[in-house]
């Protein structure tokens, strides 16, 4: 199997991603790569907030736990991705990105990435 470093940089090779960022769940960067130059630390700490919120807001709203979001931004797409217990995986693709096939391809690829971790 391929180490984490070797998967998250097939990410970030993909032409719709930009970055690639795996982040624990205290909010710090694990390994990132990418076209473009983010602060990762920033990245780290906000995914992991934003996920504890996603997964509070889904237990207040009575859903089965978190997967994935999707955000949309004006000028890019974001995908904050649960890897196991132990962290997330948060992708920045263009905004013509088919957010379909990505989010296919992660969930197909998050037991493995969680394993990694």
């Amino acid at each position: 199997m391929a180490g984490l470093r070797d998967v998250v940089q097939g990410l970030a090779a993909r032409p719709d991603v930009d970055a690639v960022v795996v982040v624990s769940n205290d909010g710090l960067p694990i390994h990132h790569a990418g076209r473009t130059d983010l602060d990762a630390e920033a990245i780290a700490a906000l995914a992991a907030n934003f996920a504890s919120g996603a997964r509070r807001l889904g237990t207040a709203a009575e859903c089965e736990p978190l997967t994935a979001s999707v955000l949309e931004f004006e000028d890019r797409l974001a995908v904050v991705r649960t890897m196991g217990t132990e962290g997330q995986l948060f992708v920045l693709a263009k905004p013509a990105t088919n957010i379909g096939a990505l989010l296919h391809d992660l969930r197909r690829q998050a037991p493995d990435l969680a394993a990694l971790l």
